[in-house]
């Protein structure tokens, strides 16, 4: 009887003919996100199983795992021999044992079970549910559990494999769900140090894009902490993005020609229109064939349909706003589930509101932007700005 996880994949169960294109990008991430641990990894049809691995480890195996976007669900099981033409004598060993160590934990009197099976071995000649009732005999002899197909308290499963092996088990944790990421291209990340843009990355990375990440610093207005901030929240989204790099813009010296030579009520606006280029310029080169931001509609006043269409007029890529719908609490909650918001509330200023305006224009008119844009030396400033980025 050997303990193992059991993972299963959701989605990529329709993606037909381009079915092992996904699969080869979910082993792969399934692989790195246990790197650090010893385990050995193989499947059994359209089941992963990640066996030999150290006992002691594996709260922290199952939290990593869960975090691997296209993973549905895990459970870890005892994997013993089907033994058929034996009673399936391994199997009821492991099922007696889950059964009294359920019956030992349950506080409630005359608890209800149900015995779910699941034959993918077709030699086999029972039924499903013909091996259920066989087998939920067990549970009956070692407990006083009673039967209740549809309002039970413990399910307990059988997963009867083609490769001669059964899998036990009473639990299934869910995981992320969605795509393996890398399958769906390459974005680029404007990554503040607020709450949204992190759980912008979680969702894109949801969808299977792969991300680099570029966050643009002040100093001296903004200090060294604020970039440790970004590159923490980085490293926890790392989790579930399959790493994403970081690249620090210096934008002090764009953000002092704006304030000195453009109207205080078009700053955000143009600020957010320098930054859309640098994205552009340093998505291209990283092979990016798309920007992400954290913006939602309406949330702030650069978060106006005119706001972004001014903004993203100047972006040579298209622009994905996950979380465009999102009030403020769903976002809240999202940033908690993935670990980011505590890090997020830090109170480190991030380069936008350190040149914030009193009244910043909610509806700006493009041509209007545009006119005061003239003033500055936008591709030279943009050039600066590249060369003087770096990686965190």
């Amino acid at each position: 009887m050997d303990r193992v996880i059991i993972i299963r994949y959701g989605e990529i169960f329709l993606k037909g003919k381009n079915k092992s294109y996904f699969e080869s990008l979910l082993i792969n991430n399934i692989k790195n996100s246990l790197k650090r641990y010893k385990f050995e990894f193989f499947r059994s049809q359209g089941r992963y199983i990640v066996g030999n691995y150290d006992i002691n480890c594996e709260y922290e195996i199952i939290d990593s795992l869960k975090k691997v976007f296209g993973i549905y669900s895990l459970s870890v099981a005892d994997r013993v021999e089907t033994e058929y033409e034996n009673g399936f004598a391994g199997v009821n060993e492991s099922l007696k044992r889950l059964a009294m160590d359920a019956a030992s934990d349950c506080l409630k009197p005359k608890p209800t079970f149900r015995m779910t099976v699941k034959r993918a071995d077709k030699r086999i000649p029972m039924r499903s549910c013909e091996i259920a009732a066989f087998l939920a005999d067990t549970v009956l002899k070692n407990t006083d559990f009673t039967v209740n197909l549809t309002y039970y308290d413990y399910e307990f499963f059988v997963d009867i494999r083609e490769n001669g092996y059964s899998y036990v088990y009473s639990d299934v944790i869910y995981g992320s769900g969605g795509l393996p990421v890398g399958c769906s291209s390459k974005g680029m990340l404007l990554l503040s140090g607020g709450i949204d843009s992190p759980v912008a990355a979680y969702m894109m990375a949801k969808r299977g894009m792969k991300q680099v990440a570029v966050h643009f610093a002040s100093p001296p207005y903004t200090s060294e902490r604020a970039t440790a901030k970004v590159a923490e929240l980085r490293d926890i989204v790392d989790a579930y993005t399959a790493h994403m790099p970081l690249y620090v813009v210096p934008f002090t010296e764009i953000q002092l020609e704006i304030h000195e030579k453009c109207p205080a009520e078009f700053m955000i606006t143009i600020m957010r229109r320098f930054m859309m280029r640098i994205a552009t310029v340093l998505a291209k080169r990283e092979g990016c064939t798309a920007l992400v931001t954290g913006e939602s509609l309406g949330q702030v006043a650069s978060q106006t349909v005119e706001s972004m269409t001014s903004t993203e007029s100047c972006a040579g890529l298209p622009i994905f706003r996950p979380l465009i719908a999102f009030d403020k609490e769903e976002t809240m909650a999202l940033a908690q589930k993935i670990g980011t918001y505590e890090t997020s509330i830090q109170p480190f200023e991030d380069c936008c509101t350190i040149f914030l305006p009193k009244n910043p224009s909610i509806h700006p008119n493009l041509k209007k932007v545009e006119e005061a844009e003239r003033k500055l030396e936008i591709d030279e400033l943009v050039k600066r700005a590249v060369e003087g980025t770096y990686k965190v």
